[in-house]
């Protein structure tokens, strides 16, 4: 990161990514055979075939261009749109969550010094685009099948984007945009790419192989690794079994004070902050938080948070510690024994699919705010995103705040998902940045001018996490204005058919 932030800045500057091992950890069409095996959409004779080859070419007596060939006959006649919205299913489903949070990082950063990125690799389109389009890289060279009137013939364009193959996209992608590929660097995992190493004046080995770490070894090349997403290692598993137990162990501890107290309300407060403390420290998840004091200072409020990762509830519980209720689908009050814990808790939970169910349950939140002097956590995007980038928001946290006259406090939590992204079970060490702005007055908002409320909010969010923000037309009733303060307390402790593109490259 350092070389690449303080490196020459300008377009003429290229930054080439491999994509399997270097962008994603492991290699995206294992997961698309996965997938198909799953889906029982192979034969007993295709996986045969399938197996077959796959050991051939393992043994060095098929090359890459034979395997591509072989994987080009199983797609004869199926439609090209199909596929598309196959490898759309299996980024969501699989690939999102392999992409090392490290190289994404090391992509924004060359994005930042206005270099060109790109991917130049050996998979096919379709099981790069998704991801390419989630990391903002609009040029891709790699592998192509014959498609012919929106239907796969059987065949590979040559040459394949392999070996020699990756050197020749390169130089077709600088002869485009005017590159300099000797001021240039290409990130690899593989000794298969060996030639475009050699071709660029920065070669930089990602999580290299055995062979590639020889040679980088030998010619003094920077090599990095990164642990952050591939097979956990079994202390992994167990952090993640004593973090998600915790919850229990946490609520039990609370038990006592309950008992002898009669303060249902002291034992939550005692057991969640004791649950984000031990659950944090567990995992190895260390916080680093921008203006805490907005945590403390406009109780009780409505406090929303962007929703990345299952690790944001311990994070969560950490933060805000006390005085607080939640929402939660309705499908978590069927899970033995957490369910239970969470309504005890104060967590509501509500039907996400008919929404005036979903308002008229809300109610006891609004008493529980004006009664009780209880803060309500809301995810305004109603469910995790796949990736960093902010999904749309729904508007009930927003109705939330109007109805009980309380401000709503925004908590943008910037890389939850070094810890576990969407659909990972294991929770994984990592310093998590989190930014709590100041608190937003709701005392004039009015449902009339609630959508560019709505839209003013998570455009603050997009500022923080650095992204892109919505465009709208700003009436002057409807700006952002920092909450009065309420109360100042200070802040607690840290504890099937498509069109045709037969071209042998495509931009994303």
């Amino acid at each position: 990161m350092e070389e690449v932030l303080s490196s020459e800045p300008g377009s003429h500057i290229a930054a080439l990514f491999d994509f399997d091992g270097t962008i994603i950890s492991g290699y995206s069409a294992t997961a698309m055979l996965r997938e198909k095996f799953q889906r029982r959409e192979m034969s007993v004779e295709e996986i045969a075939e399938t197996a077959q080859v796959i050991a051939q070419h393992s043994l060095g007596n098929i090359g890459f261009s034979g395997l591509m060939s072989a994987a080009a006959k199983f797609m004869k006649g199926v439609d090209e749109e199909s596929f598309t919205e196959f490898g759309e299913e299996l980024y969501k489903k699989h690939i999102a969550r392999k992409i090392y949070p490290e190289t994404r990082a090391i992509i924004e950063a060359h994005q930042a010094k206005g270099h060109r990125v790109a991917i130049i690799s050996s998979a096919t389109i379709y099981q790069i685009e998704p991801t390419a389009r989630d990391l903002g890289i609009t040029d891709i060279k790699c592998s192509s099948y014959e498609i012919e009137e929106g239907v796969f013939t059987g065949e590979i364009i040559r040459p394949l984007c392999f070996g020699e193959g990756k050197v020749l996209a390169a130089e077709e992608l600088a002869a485009e945009y005017g590159l300099d590929l000797d001021q240039s660097f290409f990130y690899s995992d593989s000794d298969d790419d060996i030639e475009l190493l050699e071709r660029v004046g920065k070669p930089r080995p990602l999580n290299p192989n055995m062979k590639l770490k020889g040679i980088a070894d030998e010619r003094n090349w920077p090599v990095q690794r990164f642990a952050s997403r591939g097979t956990p290692s079994w202390v992994d598993y167990t952090r993640t079994i004593y973090a998600t137990g915790s919850l229990i162990g946490a609520f039990a501890a609370g038990l006592p004070i309950w008992a002898l107290t009669r303060s249902q309300r002291e034992a939550v407060n005692f057991s969640m902050g004791l649950f984000g403390d031990f659950a944090t420290a567990i995992t190895g998840v260390e916080l680093e938080v921008e203006d805490e004091r907005y945590l403390w200072s406009a109780r009780p409020c409505v406090f929303i948070f962007n929703h990345q990762s299952k690790a944001d509830v311990m994070i969560l519980a950490k933060l805000i510690r006390r005085d607080m209720g939640g929402v939660g689908k309705k499908e978590i009050k069927d899970i033995p024994i957490l369910g239970k814990l969470m309504e005890w808790g104060g967590t509501v939970f509500v039907d996400r699919a008919d929404g005036k169910s979903a308002i008229k349950a809300m109610e006891p939140l609004v008493d529980a705010i004006r009664k009780e002097g209880k803060s309500i956590c809301i995810a305004p995007e109603g469910t995790r995103s796949l990736t960093p980038k902010l999904e749309p928001f729904k508007k009930g946290a927003f109705h939330l705040a109007m109805q009980a006259g309380v401000p709503i406090v925004p908590i943008v939590i910037h890389n939850a998902t070094d810890v576990a992204p969407k659909n990972e079970f294991v929770m994984r060490p990592a310093t998590v940045r989190v930014t709590v702005l100041p608190p937003v007055d709701t005392s004039k908002w009015s449902v009339r001018t609630l959508n560019a409320h709505v839209r003013d909010v998570r455009n603050m969010f997009l500022r923080t996490l650095g992204q892109a923000e919505e465009e709208g037309e700003l009436a002057e009733t409807a700006k952002v204005k920092p909450a009065k303060k309420v109360s100042e307390k200070k802040a607690e402790p840290k504890s099937a058919k498509k069109k045709a593109s037969p071209r042998k490259e495509r931009k994303a």
